[in-house]
C-alpha cells in the first residue's frame, strides 16, 4: 500500500504551504520538525498521508528537534550524540520555528563528518550522501533549526518513497487547548484518522475528534528485527545497516496495518472514554511506540 497523496511533498521547508481546501481522507500525523528522526518517529510520519509539522510550539532542548542519537556498525551498545547548537531568542519561551543556529557552517562540518564516519562504509551511504546534500545546503540557505531538521526527515521520507503532503501548524487555524489543537490541525486535512503515538495516548482527549468524525488510531511499530532500537537512534542507522530497501518495505509493512486497520474499524471517538478509541495493536504483536 503505497503512500500516496494528490499532491507531492515540496521541494524545501519554504515552498510548503497549506492548501485551501486540502483533499479528504487517508490518515493525519502532528509531530515537531526532528533533526534526522528515530525509526519509530518517521514510521509514523511514512504512515501517514499528510504530516504537520508542529512549527509553533515551545522549543524542548532536551528532545530531538536539535539532535540525533548514532548507532555505531560495529558496536550495538555505542551511541554518540549529533547536535546542531542552537540559539533561543527568547529563552525557553521561544518556539520551535525561532529557534536560529549558533554557528551554521560548523554544525555543517560536523554534520557531514559524523555520518560519514559512522556510515561512510555502508552499501547504501552513496545513495544517502546524495540526498545529504540538502540538509546541507539549508545550514548555509536559513539560520532556523527548524528548516534543517524537517529537511532531515524529509530525505528519509524521499528515500522510502513517501508521497504525501507536508502542512505547517504555525499556517492552519486551531483553537488553543492541546487536544482541541491537534483536532483542528488535523482536521484542517480532511483525513479520517489521527495517528497517535504512546506519548500522545497518555494525555489525549478523544473527545474533540468527534465533531470532525475522526478516527483516533494509536500507532504502533513492532520490537524486534530493525526496530529493536527504533526509539534510541536515528532512522539513518536502521538505513544504513539494513539497507534502504529492507527499511522501506518495513516501514510499508507498518503503515499498511493501519491503513486497513483504519478502513476496518469505522467507530470514532465519541465520550472521551479509551474505549471509544480505534485500537490496532491486536493480534499485531507489537506494542505502542512512543510518539
Amino acid at each position: 500500500m503505497p503512500r500516496t497523496s494528490p499532491s507531492s511533498t515540496p521541494a524545501s521547508p519554504a515552498g510548503s504551504s497549506a492548501p485551501d481546501e486540502p483533499p479528504p481522507g487517508g490518515l493525519c500525523a502532528i509531530h515537531q520538525p526532528n533533526f534526522f528522526p528515530r525509526l519509530s518517529t518517521l514510521a509514523k510520519i511514512f504512515a501517514s498521508d499528510y504530516w504537520i509539522v508542529l512549527d509553533d510550539v515551545q522549543f524542548a532542548r532536551r528532545d530531538y528537534q536539535h539532535r540525533a542519537r548514532l548507532g555505531s556498525t560495529t558496536n550495538p551498545a555505542q551511541r554518540q550524540w549529533l547536535s546542531i547548537p542552537t540559539h533561543l531568542p527568547r529563552g525557553r519561551s521561544t518556539l520551535v520555528g525561532e529557534a536560529v543556529l549558533v554557528d551554521p557552517e560548523r554544525s555543517r562540518r560536523r554534520v557531514m563528518l559524523m555520518l560519514a564516519q559512522h556510515y561512510g562504509d555502508c552499501t547504501d551511504w552513496p545513495l544517502f550522501r546524495h540526498e545529504l546534500e540538502s540538509v546541507l545546503l539549508q545550514f548555509r540557505r536559513t539560520g532556523r533549526t527548524a528548516d534543517v531538521a524537517e529537511e532531515s526527515t524529509r530525505i528519509l521520507l524521499r528515500l522510502m518513497g513517501w508521497k504525501g503532503r507536508i502542512l505547517h501548524s504555525g499556517r492552519l487555524p486551531a483553537r488553543t487547548e492541546r487536544s482541541q489543537r491537534l483536532a483542528d490541525l488535523a482536521a484542517a486535512t480532511g483525513a479520517r484518522g489521527y495517528l497517535c503515538g504512546s506519548g500522545g495516548m497518555r494525555y489525549l482527549d478523544v473527545t474533540p475528534f468527534a465533531v470532525p468524525g475522526m478516527a483516533v488510531v494509536p500507532f504502533v511499530t513492532p520490537t524486534v528485527d530493525i526496530w529493536e532500537d527504533a526509539r534510541e537512534v536515528s532512522a539513518v542507522h536502521a538505513l544504513m545497516i539494513n539497507g534502504i530497501p529492507t527499511a522501506a518495505e518495513q516501514l510499508q509493512a507498518v503503515a499498511s496495518r493501519h491503513t486497513v486497520g483504519l478502513a476496518q474499524n469505522r467507530r470514532v471517538p465519541g465520550s472521551g472514554g479509551r474505549d471509544d478509541l480505534p485500537f490496532l495493536a491486536e493480534g499485531l504483536g507489537t506494542k505502542l511506540g512512543d510518539q
